[in-house]
C-alpha cells in the first residue's frame, strides 16, 4: 500500500474521533440487549441471511482486524432496527435492499447473492450502488457496521470489545446498562441524534 493512502484502521479511527458525541459511548457492561451472538447467527434465513453476507463482504476480517461477524454486527443491526426510535420506513428500506440484491443476482447469475463468488458479489453491489436508492442503502449498511464496531457492547455490537481493542480506543464513562440505553431515557433522548438517510 502506498504510504500516502489511509488504511482501514486509520480510517475507522478517524471516524471514531469525529463521532465522539455519538450516544453509544461508554464502558462495556456484562449485560447485552437482545439475543446472544450464537442465537443470532444460528439457522439464519432471509432477510437476515443476506444481510449477514453483505456485512461480511463490506467489512471482512483479515489477519490484523476483526470482521462483521467478529463484532456481532448482525446482532447490533437487529437490536437497532427493533429500537423504538428507528423509523419503520428505514427498517422496510433495509429489507427491501435484500430483495434488490437477490433479484439482480438471479437475473445476472441465476443464483442468490449468498451463492455468488466474492468477485460477483462485488459486481452486484457495485451495480446496486449506481442507483440513488442503492447508494443510500449501502451507505446505511456501512453506518450500522461502523456503529457496531464503535458502540458500547451493551447495544449488541463490538462483541468482547474487539472493535475498541483493534482501534486501541479507550471508551468513556458512564457505563450504559440495558435499563439506561439511549432509547430508554424517558424522553431526554434527542430524536435528531440518530438521523438516518432514507429512500
Amino acid at each position: 500500500m502506498n504510504n500516502d493512502m489511509i488504511n482501514r484502521r486509520q480510517f475507522i479511527q478517524l471516524i471514531a474521533a469525529l463521532s465522539a458525541s455519538w450516544p453509544l459511548a461508554g464502558l462495556a457492561g456484562e449485560q447485552i440487549l437482545g439475543r446472544s451472538h450464537d442465537e443470532i447467527y444460528q439457522n439464519l434465513s432471509d432477510p437476515w441471511l443476506t444481510l449477514a453476507e453483505v456485512q461480511e463482504h463490506l467489512f471482512p476480517a483479515d489477519a490484523s482486524s476483526p470482521g462483521a461477524k467478529d463484532i456481532s454486527a448482525l446482532r447490533f443491526l437487529s437490536n437497532m432496527l427493533d429500537a423504538p426510535d428507528t423509523d419503520a420506513e428505514e427498517r422496510e428500506f433495509i429489507f427491501k435492499g435484500v430483495g434488490w440484491l437477490n433479484d439482480l443476482a438471479k437475473t445476472t447469475h441465476q443464483k442468490t447473492f449468498i451463492q455468488l463468488s466474492t468477485d460477483k458479489k462485488e459486481s452486484i453491489l457495485r451495480k446496486i450502488e449506481s442507483s440513488n436508492a442503492g447508494s443510500r442503502w449501502l451507505s446505511l449498511m456501512m453506518s450500522y457496521l461502523i456503529e457496531a464496531l464503535l458502540s458500547d457492547p451493551v447495544y449488541g455490537g463490538n462483541r468482547n470489545r474487539k472493535g475498541w481493542e483493534w482501534l486501541e480506543h479507550i471508551p468513556g464513562y458512564p457505563t450504559p446498562s440495558p435499563q439506561n440505553v439511549y432509547f430508554r431515557l424517558n424522553g431526554s433522548f434527542n430524536e435528531n441524534t440518530r438521523r438516518r438517510t432514507k429512500a
